[in-house]
């Protein structure tokens, strides 16, 4: 990871200074890396512990994208805040913003193109279509609250986890692995186990690093509330149904919606279907090579269940 990252800095450097200022920013508020460790960790896995030049690339191609897309979200979703600073657009509007995140776009093009890596291109071409895909099928199915949880885990599998899928074959093409069915199936029933955890913080009242409300702001339908509505009553249902149709939620809706979840178990729900992901995962992870880098992935599904934020 101290390779990756001094890469990683190298490659969203330029000549003009306002740029500079904003990427010397942006480097600080730095996540998780899950990303870019799940790529490493695949070609660690299929390579006998050997991280080749072309993982690297693959890593930092896949990190370039993920932060380009976290400031085009911060945009749409008109977000002042994530990883508890302020975001590009809330410091220097929206116009500076949508350059910079084209410009890490312009970054991984080039990364790819100029190694010749298209291999690795065509597959964060097609995560980025579904990724693409995935979110304008949760706002026109948003608009009037009636997303399913087929459609939901259709969408998330698109939006969140063919990232996660992109990763894990990133890492394993780039060691010079060819069949990657698996590899993919393991990415998405990690990205979907991400994407039920995110879920439920958006409805903590602890501070996390994004607005735990934001979901709701946004009028987005995640898996908890997807299944209480479908458990509740005529009654109760028109009754958070009138709430969800409105711009804005009080401090007292929200608290009726949070209530309303508990007592139709949704949370409980969504925890149990995490799992039901996980057990799948880790059996997956049974078919590929015994080592340690299989163990640090069995380790990383605990940490993406168990984070805090």
């Amino acid at each position: 990871m101290k390779i990756f990252d001094r890469q990683f800095h190298g490659s969203i450097s330029s000549k003009v200074k306002l740029l500079d200022l904003i990427l010397i920013y942006f480097l600080k508020r730095k996540g998780k890396q899950i990303r870019p460790i799940l790529v490493l960790l695949f070609a660690k896995m299929f390579s006998k512990g050997e991280i080749k030049n072309k993982s690297y690339r693959a890593a930092n191609l896949v990190e370039l994208i993920h932060s380009a897309s976290l400031i085009h979200d911060d945009i749409v979703d008109d977000s002042n805040i994530r990883r508890k600073f302020f975001t590009l657009n809330a410091l220097w509007k929206n116009k500076i913003s949508v350059l910079v995140g084209d410009f890490l776009l312009s970054k991984a093009l080039l990364l790819s193109t100029e190694n010749k890596d298209y291999d690795l291109l065509n597959e964060v071409s097609i995560a980025v279509r579904d990724i693409s895909e995935g979110e304008l099928f949760q706002i026109q199915k948003s608009r009037n609250f009636n997303l399913t949880e087929e459609d939901y885990l259709n969408m998330i599998s698109k939006k969140t986890a063919s990232l996660f899928a992109c990763c894990c074959k990133l890492g394993s093409i780039s060691s010079g692995k060819k069949k990657l069915d698996r590899i993919n199936e393991f990415g998405t029933y990690l990205g979907i186990i991400f994407q039920i955890k995110d879920d439920l913080f958006d409805y903590s009242p602890k501070k996390i690093g994004k607005p735990t409300t934001m979901d709701l702001k946004s009028h987005k339908i995640t898996l908890p509330l997807i299944y209480s509505l479908k458990k509740s009553n005529l009654k109760d249902k028109r009754k958070i149904k009138s709430i969800l149709k409105k711009k804005k939620y009080s401090i007292g809706e929200k608290k009726i919606i949070n209530d309303f979840i508990i007592e139709y178990n949704g949370f409980e729900y969504a925890n149990i279907k995490m799992n039901d992901y996980k057990k799948m995962a880790l059996k997956l992870l049974k078919n590929f090579p015994k080592n340690d880098s299989n163990y640090s992935l069995e380790i990383l599904i605990d940490y993406i269940i168990e984070r805090k934020y």
